[in-house]
């Protein structure tokens, strides 16, 4: 597969950023193909669109991902001590 498309793999680490910030998986949008430089917004829906880079680590990317995400008002969510036992 071209490395110019983004992973399964790609997509669980996007997810690793948007899961504990409380942010639904039906309203992130990514884009199939990579583009550098990389973008992250937010439409007039609420639904967080998702570019990746072509260049860099997917991990380098989430970095910038979850601090552009905190810019846009979104906080890691804390579990509360009866879910963690669950």
């Amino acid at each position: 597969m071209p490395d110019e498309i983004i992973s399964m793999q790609d997509m669980g680490v996007i997810f690793s950023v948007t899961d504990p910030m409380g942010i639904h998986r039906e309203s992130v949008s990514v884009e199939l193909t990579k583009e550098d430089p990389g973008a992250i917004g937010r439409s007039s829906s609420g639904v967080v669109q998702i570019t990746v880079p072509e260049t860099g680590t997917i991990e380098e990317f989430c970095q910038r991902l979850q601090t552009e995400l905190e810019a846009l008002g979104y906080t890691t969510q804390e579990l509360d001590e009866d879910e963690d036992e669950e």
